[in-house]
């Protein structure tokens, strides 16, 4: 049986924002390899200077990843207050 045109389910055609979608979950990815990145390097730098086990690195990956998840809940937030 033929469907007619449009009859199938694309959600980037239904809404008309797929761009905005695909550089929404890009800045979300981005974001979190950014700030659990930087965290675990500084944890890393400070485990070097004070020459002690990597505790820091831990503290510091899950800082950077608490740190990261709000600043996802922020950019989510904002790109959802876009479509009330």
């Amino acid at each position: 049986m033929l469907r007619p045109v449009g009859s199938c389910y694309t959600p980037g055609a239904l809404s008309g924002q797929t761009g905005a979608y695909f550089a929404l979950f890009s800045e979300i990815g981005v974001l979190l390899l950014v700030t659990t990145l930087c965290g675990a390097l500084a944890g890393h730098w400070l485990d070097l200077q004070i020459g002690s086990s990597p505790i820091f690195v831990l503290v510091g990956f899950l800082g950077g990843a608490g740190i990261g998840t709000y600043g996802i809940y922020r950019l989510l937030s904002r790109f959802l207050s876009k479509f009330d």
